[in-house]
Formats: structure tokens, C-alpha cells, sequence
């Protein structure tokens, strides 16, 4: 779905395929209701992104309002929250090494609490701006960690399942952010402050689910805490053998010796090349103008009132959230190759529609609306769902964690690119 974060690149649907952390690797045993809500509460922040992008799309159009914003300060106070993003998915991922995966979602939690909270009281535009780049921080580290935790902690008969969850709670804060605004908006017109105050409902969420939860018996392995290690692995899948499961864990950490310099080398070259231009088809197509924009555009350019605009945004979110389900059901049926082209052809046909009506019948917001569907339906369906999968087949487990730590690079700096000059472009 749409608002696609470096969350995507640790999604995998094989019980040997986890982008560079091999989690648990038992094959047997049961899998307790304890593991699913672990990974459950883990997934809140997931959903915790999702609202954000979702909130501040509908904001925007007020924001744009009060500040008196034009394309470019408009452009600059979105990008913020990628700039955070980028600084805090580097600190997170060596935090999450040293200090252990739930102290860091338990700080990306608090941050995204006082993020929201200082966005709520803003009075001047370099406040909202610090604000969004907190939140940006605190989003890049949860977006990182939390489907590694989920992977790492899960039984590997049900890791699929269960990591996909964190993808499926971003496109549902997305849902539940957009159907937010638009309540709002009718019951309070221009309330954007109490928007943002309402993100922070799912940070305590995220923030008191860590305080219960288990560390990952993969990182409590590697600071030879191997006794604990062994009390979380039973709990999560009681019947399973713990010491040969915990002999493979540590099996796996050992085997994880590549370099950045053997990205580079002849044998893995042309792979990297392939993850960075995924990575950057991916979000140069544009989904997070739609994410991002969606309400301006359909405010400014469909002739759709503030109100209507955020109504529109909730058809956006569900279809969103249809496709992607659709998507993940079937990319292993369909393949991979056979998704990525299906979706990216009904992308550039509901793109060549939208421009030609956007150009010759301005001011039809259904028929924008229609066009703006497809897109995201496509989009959800194919290079959504589809890239990060193909990415983490792309490289052995010895180096996919640096590889995808490239791809996760590259994508927020495309990101960025694509946020910083939409609005300009389309006053041009």
C-alpha cells in the first residue's frame, strides 16, 4: 500500500528468508497465543506510521491555511519528517544491536509521543517543522525494527504470517487516520491541532506493549544471555526443542560475516544494482504524493471542498487496504515478476488518465478520484507488495542486512526528492 517505508524490506514470506537476522529456525512445535500478541504489539508501530501519514495529509490542507504556506514551505515541512526518517533508521538499526530491539521501539514510541504533542501546541512553522523531523526519527527506527523483532521472535512455521501483520498495521493506520481527519473535519472544521494530539494515542499504546514484552531471543543470544534466550524461545513455542533451536540461532549469527565491500565485488554487483533501482522505481512513481498530497490535490485541483477532499481520502485508504491484502494472498501464487508488470502497466494507465483529465477536465473530482483509485490499487497490489519481497531474495543471508540497509537509504532519499518538488512541479 501507499506510505511505503523501509518496513517492506523485512517482510518475508519464507521460514529461511529473513533479510539479514535468521530468526528462530524450530520448523515444529506450537505456536502459543503469547507469540502472536508479542508480535501484535510489536506491529503497533506500524500502525503508529500509518496514522501519521494519514493525519498529515488531511492537516495540510489547514496547515497550508494558518501558515499561509506556499508550494515550496509546503514541500520543505513534508520532507522534514523523510529527513528524520533517514537519521533515525541509522540510529536505530546500531541502537537496536547494542541496547536490545525493545528499548529502541520503547524510545521511537516516547519520541513519536512528544513529536506529536509539540506539533499539537505549534505556534510557528519552525516548531511544526522540529516536530515533524522528531516524529521522522522516531518513525525510521520503528519502521526498522519492529518487523526485525517480529521476524526475530516468531516460530518460523508461522513467521510469515506474523511479520506481515506490521504491513497490514500500516495500511490500517493509514484507514483509521484518514476516516480520523474526516470526522474531524465535519465535527470541528480545521481542527488539525487535535489531529496530531490523537497520534499520540497509538505511541503510549506502543510505549506500555514494550514494557511487557520479551526481548528477542536472537539478540539476547548474541550478548550470551543464552539462558534467557531459552526461557523466551519456550514460552513463544511450547514442544519446540530449545537447545538445537538455539545451536541454529547461533549458527545462523555466525554466518553473518559479509562486508560492504562484497557488495561491490563481481558476484553481487548486478544485484545491487537491481535492489537500488527497485528501491527507486518503487517511490519515484510517486504513491506518497498521493499519501502525502492527496487532500491538497484534491482541494486545489478537483474542486473538492477541505471536507470533501479528506472524504476522498478515506476511499483512498480502503482501497489501499484491499489491494495490499489482495496483493499479499497472491504474490506467491502469481509470482513475483508476473505482479511487479501487471502493476506497474495498470499504474501507468490510471497515471496517463489521471494527467489528461487533470488537464482537459479539471474540476471533475469523481472522475480525478477514479483515476487516483486505480493507481493506488495497482500500486498496492504490485510494487507495495512485491519490491521488498524481490529485494530480500536478491542476496544470500550473510550480507541481505547491509544490502537492504542500502535499499532502505535510497529509498528515503528518493522519498525526499519526490516530496520536496511535487507541489512545484505541478504549479509549473
Amino acid at each position: 500500500g501507499g506510505a511505503e517505508s523501509p518496513a517492506r524490506g523485512l517482510i518475508s514470506f519464507s521460514s529461511t528468508n529473513v533479510p539479514g537476522k535468521v530468526a528462530l529456525m524450530q520448523q515444529s512445535g506450537k505456536t502459543s497465543l503469547f507469540a502472536v500478541a508479542v508480535a501484535a504489539s510489536a506491529a503497533t508501530a506500524g500502525l503508529l506510521f500509518g496514522y501519521d501519514v494519514a493525519v498529515f495529509n488531511g492537516a495540510l490542507v489547514f496547515l497550508r491555511a494558518e501558515f499561509h504556506l506556499g508550494p515550496v514551505p509546503t514541500e520543505i515541512l513534508t520532507t522534514m519528517l523523510f529527513v528524520g526518517c533517514a537519521a533515525g533508521a541509522a540510529i536505530g538499526g546500531w541502537a537496536s544491536d547494542r541496547y536490545g530491539r525493545r528499548v529502541v521501539l520503547f524510545i521511537a514510541g516516547v519520541l513519536f509521543c512528544v513529536a506529536a504533542l509539540s506539533a499539537t501546541f505549534s505556534m510557528h512553522l519552525w516548531q511544526l517543522m522540529a516536530a515533524r523531523m522528531l516524529a521522522g526519527m522516531a518513525v525510521g527506527a520503528a519502521v526498522l525494527i519492529a518487523p526485525m523483532y517480529i521476524a526475530e521472535i516468531a516460530p518460523a512455521h508461522k513467521r510469515g504470517m506474523l511479520v506481515t501483520l506490521n504491513q497490514l498495521a500500516i495500511v490500517s493506520g493509514i484507514l483509521v487516520g484518514f476516516v480520523v481527519n474526516y470526522e474531524l473535519a465535519v465535527l470541528v472544521h480545521g481542527n488539525w491541532r487535535l489531529m496530531f494530539f490523537l497520534g499520540a494515542l497509538p505511541a503510549v499504546v506502543l510505549c506500555v506493549s514494550m514494557v511487557r514484552i520479551p526481548e528477542s531471543p536472537r539478540w539476547l543470544l548474541q550478548q550470551g544471555q543464552r539462558e534467557r534466550a531459552c526461557v523466551v524461545l519456550q514460552r513463544i513455542s511450547p514442544g519446540t526443542d530449545v537447545e538445537s533451536t538455539i545451536d541454529e540461532i547461533g549458527k545462523a549469527i555466525r554466518e553473518e560475516s559479509g562486508t560492504y565491500r562484497e557488495l561491490l565485488g563481481r558476484a553481487l554487483r548486478k544485484p545491487l544494482m537491481l535492489a537500488v533501482m527497485l528501491a527507486i522505481i518503487q517511490q519515484v512513481t510517486g504513491v506518497n504524493t498521493v499519501m502525502y498530497y492527496g487532500a491538497i490535490i484534491f482541494a486545489e485541483h478537483a474542486g473538492a471542498s477541505a471536507t470533501q477532499a479528506i472524504g476522498m481520502n478515506v476511499m483512498v485508504g480502503v482501497v489501499n487496504m484491499v489491494a495490499t491484502i489482495l496483493g499479499l494472498l497472491l504474490i506467491d501464487k502469481l509470482g513475483r515478476r508476473p505482479l511487479l508488470l501487471t502493476a506497474t502497466g495498470g499504474m501507468a494507465l490510471s497515471l496517463v488518465a489521471f494527467a489528461s483529465m487533470l488537464t482537459y477536465m479539471p474540476n471533475h473530482a469523481a472522475l480525478l478520484l477514479t483515476a487516483v483509485l486505480g493507481y493506488v490499487a495497482f500500486y498496492a497490489f504490485g510494487l507495495g507488495t512485491g519490491v521488498w519481497v524481490c529485494l530480500s531474495e536478491l542476496f544470500p543471508n550473510r550480507i541481505r542486512g547491509r544490502a537492504m540497509s542500502i535499499a532502505n537509504m535510497v529509498l528515503w532519499a528518493t522519498l525526499s526528492c519526490v516530496t520536496a518538488t511535487f507541489l512545484s512541479l505541478i504549479k509549473m
